[in-house]
Formats: C-alpha cells, structure tokens, sequence
C-alpha cells in the first residue's frame, strides 16, 4: 500500500555549536529529502549592528518562508535546520518577551517529530555564537518549550558518528509507528 500521508516535519533543535546544522544535511543525504537551512545565519551574516526586535521579526518570517518554498521539494520528510521556536527563545532570553506574532503562530506550525541536540560536544567559536556559557541553560529552556508545546522529541547526544545514527534510528521509529496507524 502506497503511503499517501502528507510530509512529516523533522525538526532538529537545540543551543548553540550543538550540531544541528551537520546532522540536518547529513539526514537529508540519508533520508533522499531536502533540509531547510537556519535563515536566521544567513540574516545575521549580512547585519552590521547587534540583532533588533524587528531583526528576530525577519528571521521568524524568513525561516516560515524558506520551509514553505522547500515543502514542495520534499521526500516523504523535511529536515528543519532549528524553527522559528529559536526567535521566541531568544527574544525571551534578550528582550525579556517574545513577538506577539510569533507566539500565535507557534501552535499553527507543529513540527512532528523533534531531535533536540545535547550539549555533549565541544564548543565550536563562531562570531555568530554568542553564549559558550549558558548551553546548559539554554538545553533546560528548549526542554520546557517542547513540553509545553507538546512535542514528541529525543535528546540526541553522542559524537557525530553516534548522533547520526541515535537521529536515524529515532526518526526510522518514528515514522514506523506513524505510519502503521
């Protein structure tokens, strides 16, 4: 039987210099899909001043815009390099509250499955990293989000080569038991 179920949603979430953009590309090369990369790093790149309301505004909508344009492209899966969940985190964490607009569009687009990096690899400098010293804070922040979002995720962890495979066989179990309802 032909499965005739939409696109599934991978998102791949966690802090900083945790991995998520490697294990994104890796996945699509595995599952013969596309990965949307994290529009926020491409924005970022191009600011010559420290990130605005209306800064983390762009990147919410960038990141929307950039998954929609990649859907149609996908093969049975998308990976998500991050979601849009990073602007509220950082909004919260920088500017004490998040974008009304982004807050009522969180429940409008889940993700169905989550793999939230630990923090369990080395720090990797980059000027567009900003808090080698508060991963463990940040990995309690994106545990409670997905709870209270409700999200069905796994805490990958491991080197590179274990997470790769701790991810496939997350996602592999995922999508048998999705798809034998």
């Amino acid at each position: 039987m032909e499965d005739i179920s939409p696109i599934r949603k991978i998102a791949i979430v966690g802090p900083e210099s945790t991995g998520k953009s490697t294990l994104s590309e890796q996945l699509a090369l595995h599952y013969d899909t596309v990965w949307v990369p994290e529009f926020a790093r491409s924005y970022c790149e191009q600011l010559t001043a420290p990130c605005s309301w209306q800064d983390e505004i762009n990147m919410f909508r960038g990141q929307l815009q950039l998954e929609k344009e990649l859907l149609p492209r996908a093969n049975r899966i998308l990976i998500c390099d991050t979601t849009f969940l990073t602007v509220k985190i950082w909004c919260d964490y920088t500017f004490g509250r998040s974008p009304q607009e982004v807050l009522e569009e969180l429940p409008k687009h889940p993700y169905d499955f989550y793999l939230l990096m630990d923090i369990d690899i080395p720090w990797q400098d980059d000027p567009l990293r900003d808090f080698p010293n508060l991963r463990e804070h940040f990995l309690e922040v994106w545990h409670r989000e997905l709870r209270t979002l409700g999200a069905n995720y796994q805490l990958v962890s491991g080197n590179y080569e274990e997470r790769l495979t701790r991810a496939t066989n997350y996602i592999d179990r995922y999508l048998n038991i999705t798809l034998s309802k």
